[in-house]
């Protein structure tokens, strides 16, 4: 059993943005659950703790292998907080799986897969985390949504799709709960360079120079800085993507199904 303290919990934290996202709460002295399906998030956890030696204050770092990817997940891991007696001041909802591919071509398991991970589960534990962090009139949810939540376009029907839920949740979650001092952010990367995107090494150094590609490090310090803040989204990076969605809402569906037809995409 753990000793009651100030928790945050990370999802998806065995590497990319998640492990980022605990390494900066760890250096803002929360102490951390981090959760994923790999094993791996056990040297994660030496990692993020390996980063934080420099501070006078000791931190707790557990570890957890779960998948999230289930519909009882948001409550076994609901229930394994309280049984540790762990109160969450902060939930970050980071896991998650990317893909562009025709809706029809992914499997049965894999779609039902995707739904759970960016709409029911962090949907149920902002509800049940929520609900401790109204009571207690403070707490902070960072939910990663995706700039594609704008983008209704082919193959990216089911990642699109899931993170518009995610996007149009948060920003309802965020008006209702402001007034109990609980503030919910919505962080809408665009890329990100975690090697998710299978881009070529100098490609993505091009794309980092034109700001068009972030680190997971500069994700990770405006999604929090923005949640600190209170704000209700971010984007990152902002400018390019800000035009690239704007553009892809003005063109018509005809266009799109041309473009389909020649092979383009």
């Amino acid at each position: 059993m753990y000793m009651k303290a100030h928790f945050a919990i990370v999802t998806g934290a065995s590497s990319g943005m998640g492990v980022e996202f605990a390494k900066q709460l760890a250096q803002r002295g929360y102490n951390l659950l981090i959760v994923s399906n790999v094993p791996e998030i056990h040297e994660a956890a030496e990692e993020i703790k390996s980063s934080i030696s420099n501070l006078q204050s000791p931190i707790e770092v557990i570890s957890l292998v779960m998948d999230l990817g289930k519909q009882t997940s948001a409550r076994e891991l609901y229930d394994y907080a309280h049984a540790q007696d762990l109160e969450i001041e902060v939930l970050i909802n980071n896991a998650g799986v990317y893909h562009d591919r025709d809706i029809l071509d992914d499997s049965e398991g894999f779609t039902s897969l995707i739904m759970n991970l960016h709409m029911y589960t962090p949907a149920m534990l902002c509800y049940l985390f929520g609900q401790d962090m109204k009571a207690r009139r403070k707490g902070y949810i960072l939910n990663v949504c995706s700039v594609t939540s704008k983008m209704a376009a082919q193959r990216l029907g089911t990642y699109g799709g899931t993170k518009a839920f995610l996007c149009h949740f948060t920003r309802a979650l965020h008006i209702e709960l402001r007034k109990y001092g609980v503030h919910v952010t919505d962080v809408s990367p665009g890329a990100v360079d975690t090697g998710l995107y299978n881009i070529k090494p100098w490609l993505t150094k091009i794309g980092k120079c034109l700001g068009i590609i972030v680190s997971p490090q500069t994700l990770a310090r405006r999604g929090l800085r923005a949640m600190f803040w209170g704000c209700s989204k971010v984007t990152v990076p902002a400018v390019f993507w800000h035009i690239l969605t704007f553009i892809i809402l003005l063109i018509p569906t005809c266009l799109l199904r041309l473009i389909r037809r020649l092979g383009l995409f």
